[in-house]
């Protein structure tokens, strides 16, 4: 990272933690939880509540869709992700109480994504984040992601569950293509030496495999195959269950979970969010797929997480990867 976007970066962290309670971070930092109503074979409640995020209570705009505050020079923004999980959330509250009011939102959700799915240069169909973004490799606007694009088809496809409009189908049909397309080729996955299937959440070259925005992804994949019964999404699903199966034990450090594969000289731990997040997300993998292998990791990934020494080893390492790389 550059001294520029270096301190810019800071900058920004600095007033998003400290000086406002409603910043991005009071969106994304929702305690993650398996949702035990949902389903393993047809398209009901979400995998994880996202409650909170539901009755996120920061800035909406005139049709009431949440905009996330990062502060800095990024400012107020629609992120997709965030429109997603907001209107998944909405979606399983519906999906229990009745309530109307929810159900408008996970439909003003859907209506913003068929709104805003948009062509990247390769002519296939994204949503884009209109804003820069401070990674390791810098993201110029406009960028897509493989995360967005998976729950962006899982909200979709449960609109077209509720209504019948098939204007949310055909929107999560377009975004499926981008799960068919490599990264080289302006899609979302990667096929790495070993011959295993990814799905990036960020598209950058080498690629970074991060854990949570995978497995999210992962879900949008088996929603299209339960909703439309497409042979290819379920060899892509397979695949990359394949894929994690293989590579989860890579993401164990001893001590906690790796957040990705960053390529830095030291490994790039999760936060203690993150972790729990690992957590949560092994487990819906176990229910989904019943590979034991996923319960074991996130029996021991939360072993770490109730460990005083291991949590205090994990969060002074964290320190020094931002110190160095951040």
């Amino acid at each position: 990272m550059s001294p520029a976007n270096r301190l810019n970066y800071y900058r920004r962290v600095f007033s998003a933690y400290l000086m406002s309670s409603h910043s991005q971070l009071t969106f994304w930092h929702e305690v993650p939880e398996v949702n035990p109503n949902a389903s393993r074979s047809e398209l009901g409640e979400y995998y994880m509540p996202f409650s909170a995020k539901a009755d996120y209570p920061g800035h909406r705009d005139a049709d009431g869709i949440p905009m996330l505050d990062y502060h800095g020079a990024i400012g107020l923004q629609y992120n997709p992700i965030a429109i997603a999980q907001w209107g998944l959330g909405n979606y399983n509250l519906f999906r229990r109480s009745g309530n109307e009011n929810h159900r408008k939102k996970f439909l003003a959700a859907s209506n913003w994504l068929c709104a805003h799915l948009e062509q990247n240069p390769s002519g296939i169909s994204v949503w884009n984040h209109h804003f820069d973004w401070e990674y390791r490799t810098p993201l110029k606007s406009p960028w897509y992601s493989g995360l967005a694009q998976g729950q962006g088809i899982s909200l979709l496809l449960r609109g077209h569950r509720e209504t019948g409009d098939t204007s949310y189908l055909k929107a999560a049909e377009k975004a499926f293509l981008s799960f068919t397309n490599s990264t080289s080729e302006g899609g979302v996955t990667f096929t790495d030496e070993r011959g295993h299937l990814w799905i990036e959440e960020y598209i950058v070259s080498p690629p970074t495999h991060i854990l949570n925005g995978f497995i999210w992804a992962m879900w949008g994949v088996h929603d299209y195959f339960l909703a439309t019964g497409d042979a290819l999404a379920r060899t892509l699903w397979e695949a990359s269950v394949r894929t994690l199966l293989s590579n989860v034990p890579r993401y164990d450090l001893g001590i906690w979970s790796l957040y990705e594969f960053s390529g830095t000289w030291l490994p790039m731990l999760a936060s203690p969010f993150y972790h729990q997040l690992h957590i949560v997300q092994l487990q819906v993998m176990h229910f989904l797929t019943g590979e034991d292998l996923f319960l074991q990791y996130a029996e021991r990934w939360e072993s770490y997480r109730r460990s005083r020494s291991k949590r205090t080893r994990a969060l002074c390492y964290k320190a020094v990867f931002k110190i160095c790389h951040y």
